[in-house]
């Protein structure tokens, strides 16, 4: 043990030895730095220990000062017998007469009698006997003054009451001996010049040949250090795009307010479906109103109404131009895909976006109103379902998930469609949906080719990767859980 302790851990120890064996940092000739070091690597050794203890002082307020050098305002007012309250606010002010009143009547030292419509204070014959004698929040108030604190609590209290005295809360720390401590003493500690870093001139100058060279301590306390790195949703997103880019895909980006056209109607999402409700959906309004080319409304508005030249039905009510005006915040990221897919007609494309969106969901365990999706689509000849699979399938495994499964699902814009699910502890979890567009939503913009989409949640997905049980996890500031995530 002797070998590994540091000239300033034995200068410590011996230190510790001068007070018995307990002294606190103040308390100990070396500078403050170097005690808590060498407190810090002795601790980790089981040489000493640190014992803390709170201690509550008080300090006069300057109403307290003023008790002292004035009175207290109860007393003052003993020397007033007879007066009438009109003379006394006259004399003191009213906001002294009011304190000073109330506190004399509390203590029974006088009362208020009216006498012709005028209001008078008689000292009782207890006040008559406190006259001159020092009273016990005048003796506290000095002994404060001292720095003397074994003062009645009903007292602090009252004086707390009265704002004369506030307290001040400080940790008293002491560092302590152990027994293992005391035994490295008793073996007798040298304090000699040792070499405990070899430098080029050390090596040169062939002091290390003269000097003892500490040994290192390999099972030493050391700090942990915490370099500085991305936010593990930021760390997913740039692993995302990479996978998407080796697997030949290209970003795209959009924007956070949209029309209810681009979000809703050119999808073929009904005008009266549950989703465009002021609950489901954040509406703007300003502006509240965003105008659309009068070509594309007028096709989707055939398209909804009778189903246009793609041989749908539709839905058979008549389009509100309006409402497809509507200004919002968008709901999904395919707002993003479909707009590509009308400005981008001819295939092939394989585009993708990981951006924020927004809907009026209660936040709880595993819902937030703002979130990222996971957007993507193949749009070429040939495409199919199985191509679909194969691609989902694909990129969960680069991300690490080694189960997954698929279910049939329902969406307005795509058929067929399905459910993505991967498994966590023991669950099946949905993650997102896909499926190919439907013929209403591609086929009246020219876009003859299949279209494969899907939409992805980030967050769940992060919860799963990073083991969270509440998806609000990833937006608290709470650095001790940030510095020890892994990467991802």
């Amino acid at each position: 043990m002797m070998e590994v302790l540091s000239p300033l851990e034995k200068e410590l120890l011996l230190q510790l030895k001068k007070f018995n064996g307990k002294a606190s940092p103040e308390e100990i000739d070396m500078e403050m730095v170097k005690v808590m070091n060498a407190s810090s690597w002795l601790q980790s050794k089981g040489l000493v220990e640190t014992e803390e203890k709170l201690i509550i002082e008080y300090l006069l307020t300057d109403e307290g000062k003023k008790f002292l050098r004035e009175n207290l305002p109860e007393k003052i007012l003993l020397e007033e017998d007879g007066k009438s309250i009109d003379e006394l606010e006259k004399k003191f002010g009213k906001k002294f007469v009011s304190i000073a009143l109330g506190w004399a009547i509390k203590k029974r030292w006088c009362k208020v009698i009216t006498k012709e419509g005028k209001k008078y204070i008689v000292v009782t014959e207890e006040g008559k006997k406190q006259k001159g004698k020092k009273q016990p929040e005048e003796e506290a108030l000095e002994k404060i003054s001292k720095g003397e604190y074994d003062i009645d609590k009903s007292i602090i209290d009252t004086l707390k009451r009265r704002e004369a005295i506030k307290e001040k809360k400080k940790i008293m720390r002491s560092i302590v001996l152990t027994e293992k401590g005391w035994e490295v003493l008793k073996k007798g500690i040298k304090i000699e010049e040792e070499i405990s870093q070899l430098t080029p001139e050390i090596i040169r100058r062939g002091e290390w040949k003269k000097k003892k060279l500490r040994r290192y301590d390999i099972k030493a306390f050391a700090p942990s250090t915490y370099p500085g790195k991305l936010h593990p949703l930021t760390q997913l997103i740039e692993k995302i795009r990479r996978i998407f880019a080796e697997m030949g895909f290209k970003e795209i980006k959009g924007n956070y307010i949209e029309p209810s056209f681009w979000n809703m109607d050119i999808l073929f999402i009904p005008q009266d479906h549950p989703a465009r409700d002021m609950q489901d959906t954040f509406y703007c309004k300003n502006p509240n109103r965003i105008e659309i080319e009068d070509k594309l409304v007028e096709i989707v508005s055939k398209v909804h109404e009778y189903g246009g030249d793609t041989g749908s039905k539709g839905w058979g009510y008549t389009f509100d131009k309006e409402e497809a005006k509507r200004a919002l915040l968008r709901t999904h990221t395919t707002v993003n895909t479909i707009r590509y897919l009308v400005e981008h007609p001819k295939p092939p494309a394989k585009v993708f976006s990981i951006e924020r969106v927004f809907r009026r969901e209660n936040i709880d365990a595993t819902h937030l109103p703002e979130f990222h999706q996971i957007e993507g689509i193949i749009y070429e000849e040939g495409a199919n379902f199985c191509m679909l699979k194969g691609i989902l399938k694909e990129f969960y495994s680069r991300m690490g998930f080694k189960k997954m499964r698929l279910r049939p699902a329902y969406f307005p814009y795509t058929e067929p469609s399905m459910e993505i699910e991967v498994e966590w502890r023991g669950k099946w979890v949905e993650l997102g949906g896909s499926g190919i567009f439907r013929p209403e939503v591609t086929e009246p913009f020219g876009i003859e080719a299949p279209v494969l989409a899907w939409g992805l949640g980030l967050e769940r997905t992060a919860m799963i990767l990073l083991g969270l049980n509440d998806i609000r996890m990833l937006y608290f500031s709470d650095i001790e859980w940030l510095r020890n995530l892994p990467l991802l």
